[in-house]
């Protein structure tokens, strides 16, 4: 069995091994997300969808 010693008595090494063992990942994100509202209007949506039709490309007409 170890010998508790304080923290401030830790050497710099052993105080950086115990803040790396309390510095663990959550599992989950703790922020709070919403989902997005589905009759709001959505920037990024429209904009890809002349993109992908072939809207933007030039109109060349010969004659």
């Amino acid at each position: 069995m170890e010998k508790f010693v304080p923290y401030e008595k830790l050497s710099k090494k052993e105080k950086r091994k115990v803040d790396a063992a309390r510095r663990t990942t959550w599992d989950v994100n703790p922020v709070t997300r919403m989902s997005e509202n589905p009759r709001a209007y959505n920037r990024r949506k429209a904009d890809r969808s002349w993109k992908e039709s072939g809207a933007g490309l030039p109109f060349v007409l010969c004659g």
